[in-house]
């Protein structure tokens, strides 16, 4: 028996929040790739699969709700968590996205992070 191990796209314009983010989620024995822009996280996503991305609403060049829109009418089907410091703003709109599963502000709690994570990816196994 193979053992899948989980794949996450983590999309943040700020170096330090990857860095972060992939030390949290590696340390789960998740495999982390990153991107800094809309137009790069597309491009990965489109050569890769992924088990759950995590977006940071507010990126260059394709933001946010942008790119969740792109993937959802190419019928790209993968969970996603948005990170935002601007969340009570951003609601309307990426409640409208069946793949967003949870919306979570920053600043964030680690450990609380970390179980969202592990949940969502519980549930789509």
């Amino acid at each position: 028996m193979r053992i899948h191990i989980k794949r996450i796209l983590v999309i943040d314009d700020q170096p330090g929040i990857r860095l972060l983010l992939t030390d949290i989620l590696s340390s789960e024995g998740y495999q982390i790739m990153t991107a800094a822009t809309g137009k790069e996280a597309l491009d990965k996503i489109y050569s890769n699969t992924f088990d759950l991305i995590i977006l940071d609403y507010n990126i260059p060049i394709i933001d946010g709700a942008k790119l969740l829109e792109t993937l959802e009418k190419e019928k790209k089907e993968v969970s996603a968590i948005v990170i935002s410091g601007l969340t009570e703003k951003i609601m309307d709109k990426v409640n409208q996205s069946k793949s967003v599963k949870r919306v979570i502000a920053k600043p964030f709690n680690i450990s609380d992070f970390r179980q969202q994570v592990n949940a969502i990816l519980l549930e789509t196994e």
